[in-house]
């Protein structure tokens, strides 16, 4: 199973908020044994709200499943030296600190992969490890804005957009553990561990992989299309007598198909319809056309007349339409953790899982510190040493084992 393929690889994961953690969940997803590391008051991702679920951030908790959580203070020389002993025993290192940061600690790739040659080392960054932007601090709506995917969303009138989730952030997180992936490979057939340099930026522009290309094979900038495709008519939303519906119906015998649907016989035979780019060139015009059309009868009836002629279409849906589907519970995506503190969470679990594994049971994204004695001990600290350490202050102990 997916669900088992990393087990036996051991996972360091120092990121916060939501690209760094999103790839160590998907390492946990797959079986590996990843320790969230955070400072002793918890990480910033903790911190982000609303939504709280009995004062815990839903962001933090969906995203950090599958982890042991151990809290230490990497400020101070005893926590920079658990750190390296640890290190010298993990696998992968996944950390999303300002580029720099790591180095003053004395915890930077070189220094750990000196103790741990095999080591796959993974910093996440707003803009990279090295460039002219290297210092600059990033969010996911900075790097979206940045990078261009802002100018290319909404429509030709509206104010500058973003996507509301966190796309860049996770974008990110896919890609990391991709990478990380490609390096635990490599170290598996014999060879050395990496230092992978992943960055919200580069994420971002390959997120956009498609748009940019069209930009750089003609220099034209993206017009802002709303919910059409910009190379493909009609491939959007119409609105109904009652809501909205999406349709994609751009390839020839598909155009055809929904002329008549629509009775429409005129439409096909119009020059500026002919074909794909002409409809694209004039899009305008054919939207007006069909959206007074499709504004004669109710969605329900448009969906099922697309369906039986095998044009593309859809309902505009919310989480709560999504969530009564038969084929969102088919998908076996949604999973319940009992969290100590948020009680019971329904979250998005581990996609690769399948219908299959719907029930698999997760591990409910850990309290700060709630394992740290229990990980230091897995890592060979004698428990003289762990207790000192609590003592001291530089670990702590969660109250829940």
């Amino acid at each position: 199973m997916l669900t088992d393929s990393l087990k036996g690889i051991k996972v360091l994961d120092l990121s916060h908020v939501v690209a760094g953690p999103v790839c160590g969940m998907l390492l946990g997803d797959m079986g590996a044994d990843v320790v969230k590391i955070e400072p002793l008051d918890g990480e910033l991702g903790r911190r982000i709200g609303p939504p709280y679920l009995n004062g815990e951030s839903v962001v933090a908790l969906s995203v950090n499943r599958n982890k042991r959580g151990l809290a230490i203070d990497l400020k101070t020389a005893e926590g920079q030296a658990v750190l390296r002993h640890m290190a010298a025993g993990a696998d992968v290192l996944i950390e999303s600190f300002r580029p720099g940061v790591m180095q003053r600690l004395g915890l930077d790739a070189p220094a750990l992969m000196q103790l741990q040659p095999r080591l796959v080392y993974c910093s996440i960054s707003a803009f990279g490890q090295t460039g002219p932007w290297r210092a600059r601090a990033g969010v996911d709506g900075i790097v979206q804005a940045v990078a261009g995917l802002m100018s290319a969303i909404g429509s030709e009138h509206t104010d500058p957009l973003k996507v509301s989730v966190p796309v860049a952030d996770m974008t990110t997180g896919y890609l990391a553990t991709i990478g990380i992936l490609g390096a635990l490979h490599k170290v598996r057939t014999g060879g050395t561990g990496q230092h992978l340099d992943v960055s919200l930026y580069n994420a971002t522009l390959m997120l956009q992989q498609v748009g940019l290309a069209f930009f750089l094979a003609t220099g034209e900038e993206p017009r802002k299309t709303g919910s059409a495709a910009p190379y493909a008519a009609p491939n959007e939303a119409f609105p109904t007598a009652d809501s909205w519906i999406m349709v994609a119906a751009y390839q020839p015998e598909r155009w055809a198909a929904l002329c008549d649907v629509l009775d429409m016989p005129a439409l096909r035979d119009d020059p500026r319809f002919a074909d794909n780019s002409a409809r694209v060139a004039h899009r305008p015009a054919l939207q007006e056309a069909l959206g007074a059309a499709f504004r004669r009868q109710s969605s329900a009836h448009w969906l099922a007349r697309l369906d039986e002629a095998d044009i593309l279409c859809a309902p505009i849906a919310g989480y709560r339409d999504v969530a009564a589907t038969a084929q969102y519970h088919h998908s076996g995506i949604e999973t319940c953790l009992e969290h100590p503190v948020a009680g019971s969470v329904r979250m998005p679990g581990f996609a690769l899982a399948g219908p299959g594994l719907a029930g698999a049971p997760a591990a409910p994204p850990p309290l700060v510190g709630q394992h740290s004695a229990q990980v230091l001990t897995a890592y060979g600290i004698p428990d003289s040493t762990i207790q000192a350490l609590i003592a001291s202050g530089v670990v702590t102990a969660g109250a829940v084992a």
